[in-house]
C-alpha cells in the first residue's frame, strides 16, 4: 500500500484586511484551504474573529509578526524590514519573547485556540525568533510550527526567478539547526513544505503541478488568497491582484478534482 499523501493548505494573514479575510474564507468554504494564520497586530483583526466563529470548520493559527504593523508592547512601529529586525535583535532593541508573548495572548484571550504557529517573512530562521516562537509554542501547548524549507520544483509552470531559487536554498540550509531548536521545545512539523517560491506568481496549473508530484507524508502548503479591492490596494504588501489569481487557482474545479483523484488527504492542524 502507498505511503500516505497528507496535505495542509494554510493561508497567511488573516486578519491583515477584511478583503484578505473574505478571500481566505472563500478559498476555505469553495476550495481546497484547509487552515489559515492569525496577525494579532492586523488592521482587520476583529473583522477576522467575527469570521472565525462564522465558520468553525477553518483551522486557525497564529502569523507571528515582528516586521511591518506596530508592536502591541510599546505601540511604536515594528522593523519595515528583516535587515532592519535583524540589527534590533543585535543591538537589543527588541526582546521578540514579549513581542510575541503579547500577540498570542490578544488571540487566546479572544477564544482562539491556536492549533499551529509561523512568523510574518519567516523570521522565526532567526535563531532567537525561532526560540520565541518554540517556547510559546512549549508554554501555550501549540506543538505545530512551519518548515519553511520548500520543496524543488522542478518542471512547474511558474517557475522561479533566480534570486528566489537561492534564497530557498540557503533557508535550507538551515534545516539541521532548526530542527534542533525546535525539538528542545518538544515542538514539531511537518515532513515537507511548499509555496515559498511559487507566492505571488501561481495558477490553477501550478497547484495541479505540485498535487500531482506531493511526496509522502505531511506537507504544509502556504498561500496568500484575497479578494483586491481599494482596501488592499492601499495596504503595505507587494502582494495584491496576485492574491485574487491565488483564490481563482484554490477553488479551480480542476485543483478540487485533483485532490480526491491523487488521493490526498486534506487536513487542518493538528494533523493526525
Amino acid at each position: 500500500m502507498a505511503a500516505a499523501r497528507i496535505l495542509a493548505v494554510n493561508a497567511d494573514d488573516f486578519g491583515f484586511t477584511r478583503d484578505v479575510n473574505r478571500g481566505i474564507v472563500e478559498a476555505h468554504t469553495r476550495g481546497i484551504l484547509t487552515s489559515t494564520t492569525l496577525m494579532a497586530n492586523g488592521a482587520a483583526f476583529d473583522d477576522a474573529l467575527e469570521l472565525a466563529r462564522e465558520h468553525p470548520s477553518l483551522d486557525i493559527g497564529v502569523h507571528f509578526v515582528l516586521v511591518q504593523g506596530h508592536s502591541l508592547v510599546t505601540g511604536r512601529p515594528l522593523p519595515r524590514t528583516v535587515p532592519e529586525l535583524i540589527r534590533a535583535l543585535a543591538l537589543r532593541r527588541m526582546d521578540p519573547y514579549a513581542e510575541l508573548r503579547a500577540q498570542m495572548l490578544r488571540i487566546v484571550e479572544a477564544g482562539i485556540r491556536p492549533t499551529h504557529l509561523d512568523t510574518h517573512k519567516h523570521t522565526h530562521l532567526l535563531p532567537p525568533v525561532l526560540e520565541a516562537v518554540a517556547r510559546l509554542g512549549e508554554e501555550f501547548g501549540v506543538a505545530w510550527v512551519r518548515r519553511p524549507m520548500d520543496l524543488p520544483l522542478m518542471g512547474s509552470p511558474a517557475g522561479a526567478p533566480w534570486k528566489v531559487r537561492a534564497v530557498s536554498r540557503a533557508m535550507s540550509s538551515l534545516r539541521g539547526r532548526f530542527h534542533r531548536q525546535l525539538a528542545a521545545r518538544g515542538c514539531r512539523t511537518t515532513d515537507h513544505f511548499a509555496g515559498f517560491q511559487l507566492t505571488g506568481r501561481y495558477s490553477a496549473e501550478d497547484v495541479l503541478h505540485l498535487l500531482r508530484r506531493l511526496p509522502a507524508g505531511t506537507t504544509e502548503f502556504m498561500t496568500h488568497p484575497g479578494f483586491c479591492t481599494e482596501e488592499l490596494r492601499g495596504a503595505a504588501t507587494r502582494l495584491r491582484e496576485s492574491r485574487e489569481a491565488e483564490l481563482r487557482a484554490l477553488t479551480d474545479g480542476r485543483v478540487v478534482a485533483a485532490v480526491q483523484e491523487e488521493g490526498i488527504r486534506l487536513s487542518p492542524y493538528p494533523i493526525l
